[in-house]
């Protein structure tokens, strides 16, 4: 069942399961105040266990990720949203581990094209990044101190 993220009330629903559930949802909430701010967007993520537009969205995440870095995630991922904005295909996982990673693809041909990668409050890198990215950090109200690297997409997806 889709679920559009508050930023106002931060909630955990969806990411229970996650040791770091709190910095996740700050982190989660970080995302949707962004872009309700910057696109009048609402942010709604869904489960990747349902069929659908997580599920696509994770797929399309993976295959970028894979392609691109030849990386594969071993936290399981609970929630991802896709959706449009001002040209530009958006994608975004939110993984038990307290990762989230995130593609933004423009759409015309010359634009720009990269994966995001952002670690909530409180975990540790994860061994399948650790050797290939180094984080910076900034502080977020909602979600603490967050670390996030990024790479330049190359491919056509």
């Amino acid at each position: 069942m889709p679920y559009t993220v508050d930023f106002v009330t931060v909630s955990t629903i969806g990411l229970e399961s996650s040791p770091v559930a709190d910095a996740l949802a700050g982190l989660r909430a970080n995302e949707a105040r962004y872009f309700h701010n910057k696109y009048d967007h609402d942010f709604t993520v869904g489960s990747v266990d349902e069929p659908g537009e997580a599920a696509d969205a994770l797929a399309w995440l993976t295959r970028i990720l894979k392609e691109e870095r030849d990386i594969t995630i071993a936290s399981r991922p609970l929630e991802a949203t896709a959706f449009e904005v001002d040209g530009i295909r958006m994608a975004y996982v939110f993984y038990e581990s307290g990762l989230s990673i995130n593609v933004m693809y423009t759409i015309e041909e010359a634009g720009k094209r990269a994966v995001g990668l952002k670690l909530s409050d409180g975990m540790e890198v994860p061994a399948e990044l650790a050797e290939k990215f180094k984080f910076a950090r900034q502080k977020s109200k909602l979600a603490g101190t967050i670390r996030g690297s990024f790479f330049v997409i190359k491919g056509e997806y």
